[in-house]
């Protein structure tokens, strides 16, 4: 026999000279197969290394136990504890995950639910990339009446179960806070506004000059920079402004916030006495910075536990009916508040 071959319940039926049925009856202990002949099927199986084929096994069932789940990046703390969260339940449950990163991109994006459509995945969890727009390959993975949850960044035309942040309140605070700490020209470095999630964050900080009586400058409002380099430039241009702004609110991600700080270090400005800066996920360096970075704490370890116990509560017929499928969870971050932004 091939090493390299795996074994099935054909090369113990022959090894032995019975039926491939008898096998796989003494393997899954039924009770209809002689006590001796099972005990030698099961020591033979043993002998020869047998491994059971639990996807085959799960889709005869009609599952898979697994879980497929699709973000934009797996290297970010916000996605990488959201799926740490999903794990810790689905641990629990006998479940397994396949990870896919989409890199922002929408083809990868599409490539990545196929695949997972074609591993008869029981649920595909996603955030989408931010290249998105097009989301019939979400509809798709309905369509084969595939559990389908959205988390962070949504398609809001699809009616699925949901689990977001309250990113408007967040971000309206947030820039409250930095109003408090008398900065008066606050610019706003936006993230990719055919996003919900952007936009929301858009909001609370227009939402925030607006209660704080002070005026919406066009110029700034940055647009969202699609790279590193880009990003630094539109900072160095936002800063090089003849009345610059005194405040940066990086509402896309805590990395555009650090960019902000690089470029202002590079060009002698002194955080937060001349520049305060705020971003957006809590990423782990945002802590150790000099000086460190205020930022939105998205709870993610526990969105990622609400998105599992939701699936299994679904799975369990435990959150009362099918309406629920398409609800949405909202939970609420925390601001973090740090020297970058206190004078």
């Amino acid at each position: 026999m091939n090493p390299k071959k795996r074994v099935t319940i054909y090369d113990i039926a022959r090894k032995l000279n019975l039926t491939a049925s008898s096998v796989s009856r003494a393997l899954s202990n039924n009770k209809n197969v002689n006590e001796n002949t099972r005990q030698l099927i099961l020591k033979t199986a043993a002998e020869m290394k047998y491994k059971p084929n639990t996807l085959a096994s799960n889709l005869r069932k009609g599952k898979s136990q697994t879980i497929g789940v699709v973000v934009p990046r797996i290297n970010q703390n916000f996605f990488s504890n959201v799926i740490a969260g999903i794990e810790a339940v689905t641990y629990q449950r006998g479940y397994n995950l396949v990870i896919c990163q989409s890199n922002e991109l929408h083809d990868k994006e599409v490539q990545c639910i196929n695949t997972l459509i074609n591993q008869h995945v029981d649920c595909i969890v996603i955030s989408v990339s931010a290249e998105g727009s097009d989301y019939t390959h979400l509809q798709n993975v309905i369509d084969h009446h595939i559990q389908l949850i959205q988390f962070d960044r949504v398609a809001d035309n699809l009616e699925t179960l949901k689990v977001i942040n309250a990113n408007e309140q967040a971000s309206m605070e947030a820039v409250l806070h930095m109003v408090g700490q008398g900065y008066k020209r606050i610019a706003l470095l936006e993230g990719p506004q055919n996003l919900h999630v952007f936009r929301e964050r858009k909001a609370g900080y227009l939402n925030a000059l607006k209660t704080s009586g002070l005026p919406v400058i066009d110029e700034l409002i940055v647009a969202n920079a699609k790279t590193k380099e880009l990003g630094t430039e539109a900072v160095r241009k936002l800063l090089s402004l003849p009345n610059p702004p005194d405040a940066i609110f990086a509402s896309r991600d805590d990395f555009s916030a650090l960019g902000v700080l690089e470029v202002a270090t590079a060009i002698g400005i002194k955080v937060p006495d001349e520049l305060g800066i705020c971003g957006y996920s809590n990423e782990d360096f945002t802590s150790i910075t000099s000086p460190s970075i205020t930022t939105i704490d998205q709870y993610s370890m526990e969105m990622g536990k609400t998105i599992a116990n939701s699936y299994f509560d679904q799975m369990d017929n435990k959150m009362g009916n099918s309406s629920n499928v398409n609800k949405t969870i909202s939970i609420k971050p925390k601001l973090i508040i740090r020297t970058s932004t206190q004078k």
